[in-house]
């Protein structure tokens, strides 16, 4: 070790603060240019929807959310012909029945390739994603933690297949456009 050379100090540029906010304001802007190269590019490889068609994600998104309309429905059919009551409270069959109405127009909507009903299935996968997130923090079991990630990970494949079918289904144009 005493016989090696001392180390010579590394010698740097005297540093331009004005070239520096140039150069860091250029980078962004080339960052931001490079970036919308490749968004431009995705857009240019979307092929539209044709009249009728439907992308697989929406349909399996239809076809969850017609389910779960029935199973709310029948729930609300059931609470209203039997009194039946959840934890010791009566139901309000108003706000379920309310709730089944607003899967079932987005069910529907889904299975027409509705743009507004792909966005709130959407907002619903957020809903549930961030709610089984959260409930990993309150699983007491080895088995609800499992479960709770396995289902967290399905709706958040769910959600990316999700993003790429909108675009192909896009935004109708806004009146007086």
């Amino acid at each position: 070790m005493a016989d090696q050379a001392p180390r010579q100090p590394v010698r740097r540029k005297a540093r331009d603060p004005e070239r520096d906010r140039r150069t860091g304001a250029d980078a962004m802007k080339a960052g931001y240019a490079k970036s919308e190269v490749k968004n431009q590019a995705v857009r240019d490889e979307l092929q539209p929807l044709t009249e009728g068609e439907r992308p697989l994600v929406v349909t399996v998104g239809a076809i969850l959310s017609a389910v779960v309309a029935l199973i709310l429905w029948g729930s609300c059919l059931y609470a209203l012909v039997t009194g039946a009551d959840a934890g010791g409270r009566s139901v309000n069959v108003f706000q379920w029945g309310f709730f089944a109405l607003v899967i079932s127009a987005m069910a529907w909507g889904m299975w027409k390739a509705k743009y507004w009903a792909v966005l709130g299935f959407q907002m619903l996968l957020v809903l549930l994603i961030m709610a089984g997130v959260l409930g990993l923090v309150t699983a007491p079991t080895l088995l609800q933690i499992v479960s709770t990630l396995i289902l967290t990970a399905g709706l958040s494949v769910l959600f990316w297949f999700m993003v790429k079918a909108m675009a192909r289904i896009q935004m109708p144009e806004r009146p007086g456009s």
